[in-house]
């Protein structure tokens, strides 16, 4: 059966980590709208020029074109057995395009939606920010109290020195999630009233957190 994976949860609740380790572990693509909106500007498609285009004058991209772009990614080979869609849907309008597609991309095949939100208590997330480094190289992300580098200020694959992003004070953090639950949890209620809503525990340990999450995919 094909399995059709969103995750929901505030900032730093830990879904990109598990993203990552899943899209591995069920060898299904990990598509991440931010990364694939710049690709396609990049690669100046149609789609991507037109995107452009608003984003130099300072204006949101349409939801149509965002769509337009995740449907055409959705529709191609690899994802035939399944996928873990990261970024998208971040609103209630956004849920339903997304069903939409589903519906036409699937047709005859059986496919299993499933949304799953990474229940934590913010108090945890504000640590985890404030305490957040990355790899100005790789990418990489750690943490000072719950992923900490092997060496103390670098990273453990390249050695480049790790950096914080200005804006992951305790400040900015409350206000990412005071627009999280005014944007985006609504569709905790809409997954729900469908039936598609699994919940995880997602304080503790990465490792713990994995556990919870292939029990919830089953």
């Amino acid at each position: 059966m094909k399995k059709e994976l969103i995750f929901l949860g505030p900032p730093a609740c830990g879904k990109g980590t598990q993203t990552d380790k899943l899209a591995k572990h069920l060898n299904f693509p990990h598509i991440d709208t931010g990364s694939l909106l710049r690709a396609e500007i990049k690669n100046g498609t149609p789609d991507g020029k037109t995107a452009k285009e608003f984003i130099d004058k300072g204006n949101l991209v349409p939801a149509s074109l965002v769509a337009n772009i995740i449907k055409n990614r959705l529709s191609q080979d690899d994802c035939k057995n399944g996928y873990i869609l990261d970024g998208y849907p971040r609103s209630v309008e956004q849920a339903d395009m997304l069903t939409e597609m589903n519906k036409k991309i699937d047709k005859d095949t059986d496919a299993e939606f499933r949304a799953i939100y990474f229940d934590i208590d913010t108090n945890l997330l504000v640590e985890r920010i404030v305490n957040r480094r990355s790899c100005p190289v790789c990418g990489e992300i750690y943490n000072l109290e719950f992923k900490p580098p092997k060496v103390e200020g670098h990273c453990d694959h390249d050695g480049a020195e790790l950096t914080q992003r200005k804006d992951d004070t305790k400040e900015v953090a409350q206000s990412r999630f005071d627009t999280y639950f005014r944007e985006t949890a609504p569709l905790i209620d809409y997954y729900k009233e469908k039936g598609a809503l699994k919940s995880i525990d997602a304080n503790g340990t990465i490792d713990e957190v994995w556990e919870r999450l292939l029990e919830v995919i089953k």
